[in-house]
């Protein structure tokens, strides 16, 4: 798809002295895009500004859904469409803009949890995730960067390296007992702590943070 550089959106962003938010459609379940493996970006063929003009409609994005929601931690670049290596989060007051991520390593240990996502925001899964995982990726300045992350972190990156991948969490329910709806989840956590789904071990009675 057409893609602006990042000189014509900053002319487009201040025209007039008045920022425009780029916050784009997120796509959702059903939308074959979500399903593409995302290609990776050619830093060192010229993509790089096609590389911040996505990161920018990323971070308008996600901003734009926490304005709505009053919640959410990080998006993809195919959730808007567009299927690139790319990936902007924002936890614990840090951001993140992830260009070409890679596992280097991901632990063993495991942990159960109910997820959920931007392109089914109403719909919460129960699966599984590694507790500590460790990536390599190209930061918005063409560094090279190194990141461990261990527990809430740890999933939200597994989350989005499988968007990268056409993967999404429902493919990853570990039975046809582990999706609940985020209505249901809520009704029942007013009352008493959500159970996991039977035959699912080590329940941990809560959704990821916020969607992702």
């Amino acid at each position: 798809m057409p893609m602006e550089n990042a000189t014509t959106k900053q002319r487009r962003r201040h025209r007039h002295n008045i920022e425009v938010v780029a916050a784009r459609r997120i796509r959702q379940l059903g939308d074959p895009v979500l399903r593409e493996v995302s290609l990776p970006v050619c830093i060192n063929h010229g993509e790089s500004d096609i590389a911040a003009a996505v990161l920018e409609d990323l971070r308008d994005t996600l901003h734009e859904f926490q304005r709505m929601h009053g919640f959410g931690r990080g998006i993809s670049a195919v959730q808007i469409g567009v299927p690139q290596r790319i990936v902007y989060m924002e936890v614990g007051g840090l951001s993140y803009c992830l260009i070409n991520p890679a596992f280097e390593y991901k632990s063993e240990e495991r942990f159960h949890l109910w997820d959920d996502c931007f392109s089914f925001p109403d719909l919460l899964v129960w699966l599984e995730r590694s507790e500590n995982v460790c990536i390599r990726y190209t930061d918005e300045r063409g560094g090279d960067q190194v990141l461990a992350a261990t527990g809430s972190l740890a999933e939200l990156i597994q989350h989005e390296m499988d968007h990268l991948d056409g993967v999404l969490a429902v493919d990853r329910a570990l039975d046809n007992n582990s999706f609940c709806t985020r209505e249901e989840w809520e009704r029942q956590g007013t009352a008493r702590p959500l159970t996991a789904p039977a035959r699912s071990p080590l329940a941990v009675s809560r959704p990821a943070d916020s969607p992702v």
